[in-house]
């Protein structure tokens, strides 16, 4: 008999060390947690980078010439907004509510779509005046932090997509529902890393 059985048949509680397998949402949500940690990593380099470099305008365009703030805060609430229909989104799920999943979903996705297009006028505007990557250190490190965050959008978006045919063919299976919770933790940590970026980048420019 395994010590494990050994406590059942005394009647004495399971150590958590003798237990089974944890639920496999507890695993999923677990393994997630870890690559968004990854994730973290990645950004806090480049956010470290970005304050080294942000002064190096090499003669060029500084932060404070380019950033326009009206511009950004438009960009901001749209991410925030979506940040709380994804919230909706994820109660509804949870209900096994299809209409509503769908409708908060889709309005999280028109609001990234918005976010996603006004960040690439703004990168558009930058490279019709000569304001690329390329003109200095710190529009390189600009580029590649802002455009890092910007590509974790779209893949959240295509992610988004995926999710709903799963949602229309599968319905609220157990496996659904696992990768709409994990789904709804990369779009929150990505609101996160804006917060950062709008903060440091664009705030940081104007102080």
């Amino acid at each position: 008999m395994s010590a494990a059985e050994q406590a059942l048949a005394s009647g004495d509680a399971v150590p958590l060390s003798l237990r089974g397998p944890a639920p496999t949402r507890v695993v999923a949500g677990y393994g997630f947690w870890l690559f968004l940690l990854s994730d973290i990593v990645i950004f806090a380099a480049l956010f470290a980078a970005y304050a080294v470099l942000s002064g190096e305008s090499a003669g060029g365009p500084t932060a404070a010439d380019l950033f326009d703030k009206r511009h950004v805060l438009i960009e901001t609430a749209c991410l925030l907004a979506s940040s709380v229909t994804c919230g909706f989104g994820s109660l509804a799920v949870q209900s096994g509510d299809r209409n509503s999943t769908y409708f908060w979903m889709a309005i999280t996705f028109i609001l990234g779509v918005t976010f996603l297009s006004l960040e690439v006028s703004e990168f558009s505007h930058m490279l019709s005046i000569g304001a690329g990557p390329s003109r200095s250190a710190f529009l390189s490190a600009f580029f590649t932090l802002v455009g890092t965050h910007g590509l974790h959008v779209t893949i959240g978006l295509c992610w988004l997509i995926v999710m709903l045919l799963q949602v229309a063919t599968l319905g609220f299976q157990p496996m659904v529902s696992r990768r709409f919770f994990c789904f709804g933790l990369f779009w929150h940590a990505l609101d996160i890393v804006w917060i950062g970026v709008f903060t440091i980048v664009y705030l940081g420019a104007h102080l």
